[in-house]
């Protein structure tokens, strides 16, 4: 009997206990939820209370911050944490570490880096395995471009936090602007996967690749940014500097255009991107679309790098549809308009080419048998592509070459000019020297001159 009596005694203790734990349970949550409908006007109101009997509560200050701090209202949360760290030496009620934080987040917030910058710094000293600390610290000397500081800070939040998008994004931008790619590119890509709709870091990802040789993976990623609002305008310009390379005209042409399709490009981009399109077409013979980009760019800048140049070469070309063939056409169409000049060049003359060499595409010799009717010889022509000066070497390789066909008369031609020096090694010697200006007038006329005689222009 006692024992049954001992038991119930138990259960009834117990079931006090429970009934007074639901009970002061209930309040308490009560309590909270009053707390709670009060909010910021009750805080307000208790806080400003205290304040008035004195300005400096700390337990009131406190409170007013957090609520400042809370609602995002970062100029007040700013001073009223600046208040609390002067009073956080004498005032155990005050955390000074968080004090610092909050104070130097709101300063950052407020765009005064110096301040956050000093308020992290606290932080840190006051927690070294603050997180927070370490990666604001890092962020803020990132954007002081003290990428090897930034570094220190941001593995620190890395140890802390391995998987840390931000982090490891910034870790990986601040290697990369050390120019440590390997470094750059391993992290980034990791960010890549916790963050994938992070173009600009995928863009830098792009930049790794390129640095490191791995031209194929890099122009996937530019190519497939091509269409991006943002990264678009640079992406293309990379993808398409990477195909000329690859001699991939078609597919630069390409990337440039799309580059140039997009809305509020920064005006150095679109130089660019004009500049490069420019020169990749006049490599494809495209010289009329060419100028008009030149033309473009040079609106805006007009001596923007060899463009006033280009211009000036190019109109001429353009105006001379045999110049361009003499200057920029594949061996065939140049062989073949040198092949006019030298059936058209001695009036009233019969003349039989016998053997044509081309030394790559730098210049062609031309054998010919001339007949006219005063007189009968043996003529060779050099016909030499460059626009530059031609020094006595070539002329003196020209004089050797005749002397072996033992050719009678020599003719060494150019769109450029001669040297001096040359000029006067063919002084003596059976050798004329035709420049830029003869030349021109011989192209302009070559076309009528081979139709009076019937010779048969070349194809094209």
């Amino acid at each position: 009997m006692t024992g049954i009596v001992s038991i119930l005694m138990v259960v009834v203790a117990l079931a006090v206990i429970v009934v007074l734990f639901i009970t002061l349970a209930g309040r308490a949550k009560g309590g909270s939820r009053s707390k709670r409908a009060k909010g910021r006007e009750s805080i307000l109101k208790e806080a400003n209370k205290r304040l008035a009997q004195n300005p400096r509560d700390p337990e009131a200050l406190w409170d007013l911050a957090d609520l400042y701090y809370q609602e995002q209202t970062w100029d007040k949360a700013f001073k009223t944490y600046e208040m609390l760290i002067e009073l956080a030496g004498s005032s155990p009620v005050i955390n000074e570490y968080e004090a610092n934080l909050r104070y130097a987040v709101s300063a950052l917030k407020l765009n005064l880096n110096n301040e956050a910058y000093k308020g992290f710094a606290v932080a840190r000293s006051l927690k070294q395995d603050s997180f927070e600390a370490n990666f604001n610290l890092g962020y803020l000397e990132f954007l002081k471009k003290n990428y090897e500081k930034a570094v220190v800070f941001f593995n620190q939040a890395k140890m802390l936090d391995p998987e840390n998008a931000p982090t490891l994004r910034y870790l990986g931008h601040a290697y990369f602007k050390m120019k440590k790619y390997k470094e750059a590119m391993t992290l980034i890509r990791r960010s890549i996967d916790l963050a994938p709709d992070d173009k600009e870091s995928l863009y830098t990802l792009g930049e790794c690749y390129y640095e490191l040789n791995q031209t194929d993976q890099a122009l996937r990623i530019f190519s497939h940014l091509r269409p991006d609002p943002v990264m678009g305008p640079n992406a293309s310009l990379f993808s398409g500097t990477i195909n000329i390379k690859q001699h991939q005209y078609e597919k630069a042409i390409e990337d440039f255009e799309i580059g140039l399709r997009h809305q509020n490009i920064k005006p150095e981009v679109a130089l660019e991107l004009k500049y490069r399109l420019a020169t990749v077409l006049l490599k494809q013979q495209e010289i009329g679309p060419a100028l008009g980009y030149l033309r473009e760019i040079q609106e805006v800048s007009a001596n923007f790098k060899d463009v006033p140049l280009l211009l000036a070469k190019y109109q001429e070309l353009n105006a001379n549809k045999n110049m361009q063939i003499y200057l920029m056409a594949p061996s065939a169409d140049f062989v073949a308009l040198c092949r006019k000049i030298v059936m058209n060049y001695f009036p009233r003359a019969k003349v039989k080419i016998t053997n044509i060499s081309v030394n790559k595409n730098e210049w062609a010799d031309l054998l010919a048998e001339v007949d006219t009717p005063k007189w009968s010889d043996l003529v060779m022509f050099r016909f030499i592509r460059s626009q530059g000066s031609v020094g006595e070497l070539t002329v003196r390789d020209f004089h050797s070459h005749l002397k072996e066909v033992k050719a009678g008369k020599g003719y060494c031609l150019t769109v450029g000019s001669f040297t001096e020096e040359a000029k006067r090694y063919t002084e003596a010697r059976l050798i004329d020297l035709i420049e830029k200006d003869r030349l021109t007038a011989i192209l302009n006329t070559v076309d009528a001159k081979a139709a009076r005689s019937g010779s048969t222009p070349s194809k094209r």
